[in-house]
């Protein structure tokens, strides 16, 4: 019979190690967030966002000062996301708590979506 006692904790890793491990858990985290809705739409809009101002040949600052914005936009997604995994395991019934912890981390993402609206439209027309 498997044994049900806690996982122990890996060893810290130190120098490229490090660096390789951070970089596998900052992959895993991507794979996670591939699965959430919300975030492919961000991808999608990223994708169509950088191909509509290529397009139009706005300029190169106007380009990445999007993909800029859209990273941000990413990692406040992913910080959601973060969140609503804690709460979920923390409160798997519903509690005022959980929503209120879920809904200011969704008024996060709405902020930088509008902010992304605003900057694509301001890099469009001005």
């Amino acid at each position: 019979m498997a044994s049900l006692s806690p996982k122990t904790k890996p060893p810290r890793k130190t120098g490229i190690a490090h660096f390789f491990a951070a970089a596998q858990y900052s992959f895993m985290g991507f794979q996670r967030l591939l699965r959430e809705s919300a975030f492919r739409q961000e991808l999608l809009a990223l994708a169509a966002g950088l191909a509509l101002l290529a397009a139009l040949n706005v300029g190169l600052p106007k380009i990445i000062g999007f993909a800029i914005l859209m990273l941000v936009l990413i990692a406040v997604e992913s910080l959601n996301t973060a969140i609503e995994v804690l709460v979920d395991h923390l409160s798997p019934d519903w509690s005022e708590f959980a929503k209120q912890a879920k809904d200011l981390g969704s008024f996060a993402v709405s902020c930088l979506i509008t902010a992304n609206g605003l900057y694509l439209l301001w890099a469009l027309f001005l």
